[in-house]
């Protein structure tokens, strides 16, 4: 089968095309004819090896243990293991594999049962494979961290990347007040998800302004801890999702001091837990018509390199496809 393979950390240039071995289904697993692909923020971690955590796991301190990249997936089953209950031939499916090996950037890939969900009925396998890492990850940063419920006041740093854009519609899912910051080019694609105020970073700093908010999601953006703190409510909840390392490690080390018993909150979110209730539930909202996964470009797998350079750019508006 062909597959994209790095043998060593660098630039996207080390990616290459190659034919590898068809993997054999254990007797759990099922093997998955992959038809779409989707890369995030921490495919680029691991084709860089940068910063240096990420060789830790899943592994590979001189050179990548795991030599396929990519977590999430979409395709169609087309063997199952012995002890595979649940699954069938032929079931279209979606799933996050990113915690077990990777390998979604070739033809077929051997997956757990346990990771798998039936593809939303709604979408097309581009489409499907566009939500798992980054519409869970927005889920558990808002409900779980978050704590987000009705009539809030939700801030979305970051409203238009992969995971930004599932944030702004799940928030206003839990029926809030959603306002989203991003660039100029992007207000219009962000206020058609459903926000109901845009700003734009370019012109105006949000933190500011003279609103407030209960709930601050920071997916990206140039704010640090301080700069939230002026414009959280006295018994808000500010989580860092995701954005430059200086604020990821920031909040990690300094939310615990700035937050207070009973008042504020500054949360790090961390890596998001590979669930597959919670994908689950996202197909739920897909299928409702509340959420819909937002594709800015799709590359054919050979041009895999091209699509890590555009990722790179940090420009994407929503997700980066790879189509098989």
């Amino acid at each position: 089968m062909k597959a994209i393979v790095f043998e060593r950390y660098g630039t996207p240039e080390v990616l290459h095309l190659m034919e590898v071995d068809r993997p054999v289904p254990a007797a759990d697993q099922a093997l998955v004819e992959i038809r779409a692909a989707s890369l995030n923020r921490g495919d680029w971690y691991f084709l860089t090896g940068r910063p240096f955590m990420v060789r830790l796991s899943p592994g590979g301190i001189r050179e990548p243990k795991h030599k396929v990249l990519g977590g999430d997936v979409a395709g169609v089953v087309i063997a199952v293991g012995k002890d595979v209950t649940h699954i069938q031939v032929g079931d279209e499916i979606f799933a996050d594999i990113s915690d077990f090996g990777m390998g979604a950037l070739a033809e077929y890939v051997a997956i757990d049962e346990s990771l798998l969900t039936a593809k939303p009925a709604n979408l097309s396998f581009q489409e499907a494979a566009a939500m798992p890492s980054a519409a869970v990850t927005a889920l558990q940063g808002l409900r779980d961290h978050g704590g987000i419920y009705a009539g809030q006041r939700v801030a979305v740093n970051g409203a238009s990347g992969g995971v930004g854009t599932y944030a702004v519609q799940i928030a206003k899912a839990f029926d809030t007040e959603v306002t989203a910051i991003c660039s100029t080019s992007k207000m219009e694609m962000v206020r058609a998800l459903g926000a109901d105020y845009v700003v734009d970073y370019t012109q105006t700093d949000f933190t500011r302004g003279d609103d407030v908010y209960d709930l601050i999601v920071g997916v990206n953006g140039r704010q640090t801890m301080r700069d939230y703190a002026r414009v959280l409510a006295p018994t808000g909840t500010y989580v860092c999702i995701g954005g430059p390392m200086r604020h990821i490690f920031g909040s990690m080390l300094l939310g615990p001091a700035m937050s207070r018993e009973g008042g504020r909150q500054f949360k790090n979110m961390g890596s998001n837990r590979i669930n597959k209730q919670d994908l689950v539930t996202m197909k739920g909202l897909v299928e409702a018509g509340k959420v819909a996964p937002v594709i800015d470009r799709v590359y054919p797998l050979a041009e895999t390199a091209d699509a890590f350079r555009y990722l790179g750019t940090k420009r994407a508006r929503g997700k980066i496809v790879i189509a098989m």
